[in-house]
């Protein structure tokens, strides 16, 4: 038996590492009490087993705040679970020496363990490794295409039956959230799987918690981070206003034209530079999508947040809509 593959018995060679086994945030080792918010001198390697518990076996993909990671559960494994493989997320070793780094990674976690929708990636645990002193994030492991992904493959676009077996879950998703308090702040189409389970949204890192909702929840700035992605954030988030549900809109509103049509709205520039270009005026509704579809993501890409007045639902709903039930719809007014 190889390294890699040897038993989790061989793993618990000592109490602390028995501990460890079960390790959660805020618990509290028998030698030390771990520092939540690590600091510069703190913070350790990556080990190869995180918690006592996960395996880490190759790196699935990085972002500016952090990288999320095949693991393997050895526990699980250990009870004869056939399929103990999880993603791990933790953040990157510039952020995780910030002070607030694990506060950060929590208000994820709240955040995505707030929403349950079939379309939202599940999340598992927020655990603390107490040796590296690292906070980490525990979450279905995905298998698919993201949608960044997916458009290299389609550069013409999507024809409507397969655009509309997309955009209908994952506005549903995105509405479900909007309704239950939770912005996600990063809509871009490598934020979006094609999952063997169906769609999935996923990270939510930047998100943020509408007030009243999660009150414990430390409202943390993300703008020293310079997080937003341009071509996808909305000309407000750009400028310093606060997240809303209307700037998710319009990042959504950009994913979905491009899946339309192959081709981003306003070529990827940063939406405050197409806004001073005025290239909204060489805006067309893609071919692939349904005329009666158009007035209500035309509307979800205006530049002006006052404008902008649709919402993820009412998106949903025209997506969802065909052209006979809104012709019915007319005459019945």
């Amino acid at each position: 038996m190889t390294e890699l593959m040897r038993p989790i018995d061989d793993l618990l060679v000592s109490e602390e590492q028995d501990n460890n086994l079960t390790y959660f945030a805020f618990a509290k080792s028998h030698q030390a009490e771990p520092a939540l918010a690590p600091t510069r001198a703190s913070v350790g390697e990556l080990p190869d087993v995180l918690g006592g518990r996960y395996r880490i076996e190759r790196l699935l993909g990085a972002g500016g705040m952090g990288a999320v990671y095949r693991a393997r559960d050895l526990l699980n494994e250990q009870f004869g679970d056939p399929d103990p493989y999880i993603a791990l997320k933790i953040l990157s070793e510039e952020f995780a020496e910030s002070p607030d780094a694990s506060a950060l990674l929590y208000s994820e976690f709240a955040l995505t363990r707030r929403l349950r929708h079939d379309n939202v990636l599940r999340f598992h645990t927020f655990e603390v490794d107490t040796d590296c002193q690292r906070a980490f994030i525990t979450m279905e492991l995905m298998r698919g295409l993201t949608l960044d992904k997916l458009l290299c493959e389609r550069p013409t676009g999507l024809p409507w039956k397969e655009l509309r077996d997309i955009a209908l879950p994952l506005l549903d998703a995105l509405a479900y959230a909007h309704a239950r308090g939770v912005l996600h702040g990063d809509m871009k189409p490598s934020n979006v799987m094609l999952s063997e389970e169906g769609v999935r949204l996923f990270d939510f890192g930047l998100g943020q918690a509408e007030e009243g909702i999660l009150p414990g929840l430390p409202h943390l700035s993300r703008s020293r981070f310079n997080a937003w992605t341009p071509g996808y954030a909305a000309p407000e988030l750009l400028e310093g206003q606060p997240l809303t549900a209307s700037a998710d809109v319009y990042g959504v509103a950009c994913v979905l034209y491009e899946l339309a049509s192959g081709k981003h709205p306003f070529r990827r520039l940063p939406s405050t530079q197409a806004r001073d270009e005025r290239l909204e005026r060489e805006l067309h509704a893609p071919k692939n999508l349904p005329k009666h579809c158009w007035p209500a993501l035309r509307n979800a890409l205006t530049f002006n947040a006052a404008d902008r007045t649709v919402s993820a639902a009412q998106l949903r709903d025209a997506m969802g809509a065909t052209s006979s039930w809104l012709q019915r719809l007319r005459l019945s007014a």
